[in-house]
């Protein structure tokens, strides 16, 4: 029965634990509000950059940060998680926007929470937890190099008619672009990155990003003395409402509800059909993969920074609301945010309630500051997203991986980080977890071995040896192979199998292909088997062959029935 409670999917589960089951005293609710005003401030700039970096203007990320944000704090398991737009999605995302336009990836959004959704109710949550850490450090570093690739542009103000879709036809392209380098641009962008770096030194408890764009802007307007040209949100996006009125930059209403195919602005050939979802599938199963795994790892860091536990299959399901309803609001793909979600558990956030203060923030920066949002320098964008690419990478977790783990690891990290860059995050996840799961296998498999007993005599008589390790199908060939040779001449031969944790069907094979080899030469004497072999041999209805083939308990009973010990 509680294995039953523990694995049920209970919604609001996060909410209910932290405000209901726990007293909310006017203490935390305090706690609550600066948290949340706290990643707010973190929140408001990054959701800007992030849906630029995605492909759509800036308020889609704000819409994101603003609906998904309250949702999935609502409806989610972990009580720490702020929710928003991230970086790791801008490579999945940014070729879906350039491709189908924003309707094309709202509907991608709406079908990946789908996708999260089911893999909450078939209880998923706790398969995530097996997928290797040079896997994650692998497509994580590799996300992280492919988007500091891509802020390259707006940070030095280059001209590019063009950004190709390829990783090295964009380095390619980057570099032939160089001698278009716009001073302007590249002082707002130093200016900002340098504040982002040396601000943390302050030990001040406001968080360094709105510093820094306001002294990236500060940076603009002394080189717009100097009439340089440089790109804003205002003068590279501009809004239409469907009232008819437009502007430029970010407009100061609400997000409102409109289907996703609908979307005002939204590319106007796109068609809502079966084979544009087909063709969208792909990429929604991208974005479902990504935001498990980064969901549910962000909990377990909170978990750890909190000694709270998050309902990883609550969560999920959490996930997958935010993000089907988001889209209907203009929002694009949301999962857990580790870097906002750590600020508001160091903020001292004590519920989902922080999460909401914080998303109630952005909304209310929506209505009120959006004329100023505009005046935001491009470049001092790339720059934060810059210093999140260089946060992403865990660089540093990566050459202590390099420098200290196993050289299987170092394979697998390597190959995820390449494909990642090279081609996409979901063939790097697939090869990377197939080629890790090979690789231990081979691990595993060498750790199988057989010893001789002192109980073997040398007159070719009887032969005790001791298997070791699991008879598994990449393990058992090889051990019962090199029995074959070592048993030629014996007339009796002893193994003792209270090492032998698992026995599969390939080792199940390999045993009954041995006993059909030797049967008509040696006795074979099967001691001490543990419950899973034991269970496997009586499945498979091996029984005691007279003269070939006997079971005893221990290898003193055997010896003993032999009468080899008086």
């Amino acid at each position: 029965m509680k294995t039953h409670k523990i694995n049920q999917i209970r919604l609001f589960s996060a909410l209910i634990d932290a405000c209901i089951k726990e007293p909310y005293t006017f203490s935390r609710l305090l706690k609550d509000i600066i948290a949340g005003i706290t990643v707010g401030i973190i929140a408001i700039p990054l959701a800007m950059a992030l849906a630029i970096g995605s492909g759509v203007p800036p308020q889609y990320g704000l819409y994101t940060a603003a609906i998904a944000g309250i949702i999935i704090a609502v409806t989610g398991g972990s009580r720490f998680s702020v929710s928003g737009p991230t970086a790791a999605f801008v490579v999945i995302l940014y070729p879906v926007s350039q491709q189908f336009g924003l309707s094309g990836l709202l509907i991608a959004t709406l079908m990946s929470g789908i996708i999260l959704v089911a893999m909450g109710l078939a209880r998923f949550g706790k398969l995530i937890e097996y997928i290797p850490v040079s896997v994650t450090l692998g497509f994580t570093s590799g996300i992280a190099i492919t988007i500091a690739t891509m802020q390259v542009k707006d940070f030095f103000g280059l001209e590019m008619a063009h950004v190709p879709e390829t990783y090295i036809d964009k380095v390619i392209a980057l570099g032939a672009a160089l001698p278009s380098i716009n001073i302007g641009d590249t002082l707002i962008g130093v200016t900002t990155l340098f504040v982002l770096i040396y601000w943390p030194k302050l030990n001040l408890r406001l968080p360094g990003h709105l510093p820094a764009l306001i002294a990236g802007t500060a940076m603009m307007g002394i080189v717009n003395l100097f009439h340089y040209d440089v790109a804003t949100i205002g003068s590279q996006f501009s809004y239409l409402l469907p009232d008819g009125t437009s502007g430029e930059g970010i407009p100061p209403i609400l997000p409102q509800f409109v289907l996703p195919w609908n979307m005002p602005g939204a590319n106007e050939s796109f068609e809502l059909s079966w084979s544009t979802v087909s063709a969208l599938l792909p990429a929604a199963f991208s974005m479902a993969m990504l935001g498990a795994i980064e969901s549910l790892l962000c909990a377990v860091v909170l978990d750890g920074m909190t000694g709270k536990k998050h309902r990883s299959n609550d969560e999920l399901v959490g996930q997958g609301i935010g993000n089907i309803v988001t889209p209907f609001f203009g929002g694009i793909t949301a999962t857990a945010a580790i870097a906002r979600s750590a600020a508001n558990v160091r903020a001292g956030a004590t519920s989902p309630i922080s999460a909401i203060v914080h998303s109630l923030l952005v909304l209310l920066t929506l209505l009120v500051l959006a004329p100023f949002l505009s005046y935001l320098p491009l470049a001092a964008m790339s720059a934060l997203l810059l210093i999140v690419a260089w946060n992403m990478s865990e660089a540093r977790k990566v050459i202590d991986l390099i420098r200290h783990a196993p050289k299987d690891d170092i394979i697998v990290l390597v190959l995820c980080l390449s494909l990642t860059v090279l081609f996409d995050m979901v063939i790097a996840i697939t090869i990377g977890i197939v080629l890790a799961s090979l690789l231990f296998m081979r691990r595993i498999a060498n750790m199988t071995k057989i010893t001789e007993s002192p109980f073997t005599d040398d007159d070719k008589q009887l032969l005790v040896v001791r298997v070791n390790g699991p008879l598994f199908f990449a393990a058992a060939e090889r051990i019962f192979n090199d029995l074959r040779e070592r048993s030629k001449g014996y007339k009796t031969i002893i193994m003792l199998w209270d090492a032998v944790p698992v026995l599969d069907a390939g080792g199940l094979h390999a045993f009954q292909h041995f006993i059909n080899d030797v049967k008509h030469d040696t006795h074979i004497i099967v001691c001490g088997i543990p419950f899973q072999p034991l269970k496997t041999l009586a499945r498979a209805h091996v029984t005691p062959i007279e003269g070939t083939l006997s079971f005893y308990p221990t290898v003193q009973k055997a010896l003993e029935d032999m009468e080899l010990i008086k």
